[in-house]
């Protein structure tokens, strides 16, 4: 039922957001990080669900995002390039030694995406922190550690990006989709 929707997955600031972007400019479908918008929207209204004060709870959040992403992207004719996915969530928790719930793991099940899930490496060149984005370098590089095993869990199929710029990366990408 996912198969046309693409999870584009890895640690912070490995360059997910900007490949989605130029991707988007050359006329592909996507939808939205949860994460960012997540913490931005917490501190707007002064809210805890934010990965340095309440990490399960930020967690249900994001899997709520990454719910309503799925529906969406469900009905939309064509290749939908997903900024993270359910799995997401579940290498998160497990990144964090925090339980995955029961509800969340059938999730990451039930909504599947294509089985080809691109992996943006940890990369020391572009890799930087801001007001959302206070990971360090070690919880960036386990960050796509975690997630590279838990796509693989379930049962995914890795296809790592190439360490280019942006443009190449996308040319990358667009070769697979156009080869779907």
């Amino acid at each position: 039922m996912g198969d046309h929707m693409f999870v584009v997955t890895g640690g912070p600031g490995s360059g997910k957001t900007s490949l989605i972007e130029a991707l988007t400019r050359r006329g592909f479908y996507s939808m939205p990080e949860a994460g960012r918008a997540i913490i931005q929207d917490q501190v707007r209204i002064g809210g805890t669900s934010l990965p340095w004060a309440d990490r399960s709870m930020y967690a249900e959040l994001m899997l709520g995002w990454e719910l309503r992403s799925w529906h969406e992207a469900r009905v939309i004719d064509g290749p939908v390039l997903m900024d993270r996915g359910i799995p997401d969530v579940v290498g998160y928790l497990t990144l964090c030694g925090l339980p995955v719930p029961a509800h969340i793991e059938a999730a990451a099940k039930l909504y599947a995406y294509s089985r080809r899930v691109f992996l943006a490496p940890y990369w020391e060149a572009i890799f930087t922190q801001d007001a959302e984005r206070k990971q360090d370098r070690g919880e960036a590089q386990a960050t796509g550690k975690f997630m590279a095993e838990t796509y693989a869990q379930f049962g995914y199929q890795l296809i790592e990006l190439p360490m280019t710029g942006v443009e190449e990366r996308a040319d990358f990408v667009t070769s697979i989709l156009k080869s779907v």
